[in-house]
């Protein structure tokens, strides 16, 4: 049995549907996935910096 197999699966999102969005609601929804974008790129430097820590205390 693979680890991966323990993980559980995430479907992917059904991408909505924008030609039924105004155009505000259109740069509402692109103010939000920017955020996002920047929530996940917080975490991917915080994991990065997490894991630097850890080589470098067991790298000695």
């Amino acid at each position: 049995m693979d680890i991966e197999d323990l993980e559980p699966q995430h479907q992917k999102p059904k991408p909505k549907n924008l030609d039924d969005m105004s155009i505000e609601a259109l740069g509402d929804y692109i103010a939000d996935l920017e955020s996002e974008i920047a929530r996940a790129r917080e975490a991917i430097a915080a994991k990065r910096a997490a894991q630097n820590d850890a080589d470098s205390v067991f790298k000695k």
